[in-house]
Formats: structure tokens, C-alpha cells, sequence
């Protein structure tokens, strides 16, 4: 499976996402510039967290115009699988690839924690590893993770099942104090309609290694491959 991400000026998880793609699933991966317009031979795009441009207007506002994004609409236009992390969740929902708006925390506060994730859904490519319910510990470093969708939009996702993740207790119940930016309905993570784009505040590149304190991450890479492998197959 080849994997390309995606840097924009500021973006600094990066690395990150190379390293558990590359040392930790073996996989052929590389960086992509973000003045890149072709995304020819690649299964799968990660557009990582970081503050792209600075993050000035708003998280996101200025990548979206950035020339590699219209190759990645292309690309996902095709049935390509896209992964957007953080600030990458930030660039899909502003570019219009996913629905809705990743506000400032309600708190008004960045938050750089572990947070525990309820899977909504595993009948997609990011999390066809998992089982129903299954709580997922994941890390989040974040200032504008609080997601926000018309009542329209809302329902409409979770209606038709596009709510992947949403913060909960070790648990798995869905609390108001388990949600750590105020986000609408607790939604941590949403896939489009036809399923082969997630956006998601919560970093699964670092929680693959026992040594960086969890390893919960691995479930989604490790469904991207094999959504990949059934494609093939």
C-alpha cells in the first residue's frame, strides 16, 4: 500500500505519521509537498495536525486554497481513501470535503491529553479492525476541536451512520465530561457519504508504540491496510 502526507507550511506531524507508516507497518510512504497537483499511484492521503499557515483567519482557511488540495478532491472524487488528522480534520471540513466546523474549544483552552474514543461504526476502511463499541485510548493537542454542524447537517450524519468516533469514558458511555472541546453530540471523528474520507481531532500516529504510553492507534492503520488488501484482492 502506498501512503503520501501531505505538508503544508507549519504542519509538524508529519513526521509522525511517516514514522509509524514506515518503521511500524513497513509500509512505502512518502512526503508530499504541498505545491504537489498530482496524487497518481497513491492509495491513500493523510493530510497530519499542525498549524498550516499559521493557522491565521482559521484552522485550516488558508490550506484549503493550497494547490495539492485539489488533487486531493480529485483523488477522493476517485474512491482514494483520505485521513485527515487534527488540523488535517480542520483543511477537509474547510476545503468541503466533509461537512460542518471545528471551532475553539469551549473552555477557550489547547488541550493536549488522553482521551478515550467510542467506534460508532466499523463498516468503513479506517475502522474495520475494530469491533462495536470498542473504546479507543488516543491522544489530542488541540485548541479548535469543538465540532459544530446545522441541525440539518447533524442529523443527517448521524442518521446515516457517519459519526465514527465520539469521546467517551473508559467506559464507553458518552458523558459531557468525557468530551474534552465541547463538540456537538461529543463527535470526535466523521466520514463522508461515501465513505472513504474521515476527518478526526484525536492523533492515532502517536499511540502505535507501547514506549509513547498506548498502542490503540494501530487499529486504524492497521484497517486501512486491510480495507487496501480486500480491494486488491
Amino acid at each position: 500500500m502506498k501512503f503520501g502526507v501531505v505538508v503544508f507550511p507549519g504542519t509538524w506531524s508529519d513526521a509522525d505519521c511517516y514514522h509509524v507508516l514506515d518503521s511500524v507497518l513497513g509500509q512505502e510512504v512518502n512526503y508530499l509537498w504541498h505545491k504537489e497537483t498530482s496524487l497518481a499511484g497513491y492509495d491513500c492521503v493523510i493530510l497530519p495536525g499542525g498549524f498550516s499557515y499559521g493557522d491565521y483567519l482559521r484552522a485550516g482557511a488558508i490550506a484549503r486554497f493550497s494547490p495539492i488540495m485539489a488533487a486531493v478532491k480529485k483523488h477522493a472524487d476517485a474512491g482514494g481513501l483520505v485521513l485527515g488528522i487534527c488540523n488535517g480534520f480542520q483543511i477537509l471540513c474547510e476545503s468541503g470535503l466533509l461537512p460542518g466546523v471545528l471551532m475553539r474549544n469551549r473552555h477557550l483552552q489547547f488541550r493536549c491529553q488522553w482521551v478515550d474514543l467510542r467506534t460508532e461504526r466499523v463498516s468503513t476502511p479506517f475502522t474495520k479492525s475494530c469491533i462495536p463499541g470498542q473504546v479507543l485510548s488516543v491522544p489530542i493537542s488541540h485548541g479548535e476541536g469543538n465540532y459544530f454542524a446545522d441541525p440539518a447537517t447533524l442529523a443527517e450524519l448521524e442518521a446515516k451512520g457517519r459519526v465514527v468516533f465520539r469521546y467517551c469514558d473508559e467506559l464507553g458511555e458518552v458523558t459531557p465530561e468525557s468530551n474534552p472541546n465541547g463538540s456537538i453530540n461529543n463527535i470526535a471523528g466523521i466520514i463522508n457519504a461515501e465513505g472513504n474520507v474521515l476527518g478526526m481531532m484525536p492523533h492515532p500516529e502517536r499511540c502505535c508504540e507501547p514506549e509513547v504510553g498506548g498502542t490503540d492507534g494501530i487499529f486504524i492503520w492497521r484497517s486501512l491496510l486491510e480495507s487496501v488488501d480486500v480491494m486488491v484482492g
